[in-house]
């Protein structure tokens, strides 16, 4: 019997995970990640780098991708919470330039994971977050793409923020869609 619930979500590839927890009085446990049952879910991934970070409300990440190395990730949101959103980029996919979104919460202990060819985004809902990401693939700093997170193509549909949102001035000045679509045509 598993101990994790495995949803396959509308682009193809990407599964939202919830771990079963066993609690008593003293707290709970629950197991994160267990290659064997990933891999019979359909997850068949290597992950050789983890990646924590820590945001304050308002922040937003991404739609951060790697050009020459994609990277699968196994995200989750140990304090706080964000919602996680994944943009299938694989011009080869039946679902290429669509999203998916999840709220990812310290409560829901929910996992999400984006294969390879995906950019990806979160957006800080509460007053801090620790967000935590498996990747199959080491970070190289001279291969990273960015989309804007707001891009009218793609229409995410962000919750709404309790405040204007917070970017770093790489995502400020991202891609549209459409320019990453043009350069790789």
């Amino acid at each position: 019997m598993s101990n994790f619930i495995f949803t396959e979500l509308r682009t193809a590839g990407a599964f939202c995970i919830d771990a079963k927890h066993f609690g008593d009085s003293r707290g709970w446990f629950a197991e994160t990640y267990k290659e064997p049952e990933y891999h019979e879910a359909g997850i068949d991934t290597h992950f050789v780098q983890d990646n924590e970070s820590f945001s304050t409300k308002n922040v937003m990440r991404g739609l951060h991708f790697q050009i020459n190395h994609p990277q699968a990730k196994l995200v989750r949101c140990t304090r706080g919470a964000v919602y996680d959103v994944g943009v299938d980029l694989r011009k080869e996919s039946p679902t290429f330039g669509e999203w998916v979104g999840e709220l990812l919460s310290e409560d829901n202990h929910r996992q999400l994971f984006i294969p390879r060819g995906f950019a990806h985004g979160f957006a800080v809902l509460t007053d801090t977050a620790i967000f935590s990401y498996k990747c199959d693939d080491v970070y190289h700093p001279n291969d990273e793409g960015g989309i804007l997170l707001f891009d009218k193509d793609l229409a995410i549909k962000w919750p709404a923020l309790d405040g204007e949102p917070i970017l770093s001035e790489k995502d400020k000045v991202a891609q549209t869609f459409a320019e990453y679509c043009a350069a790789r045509a």
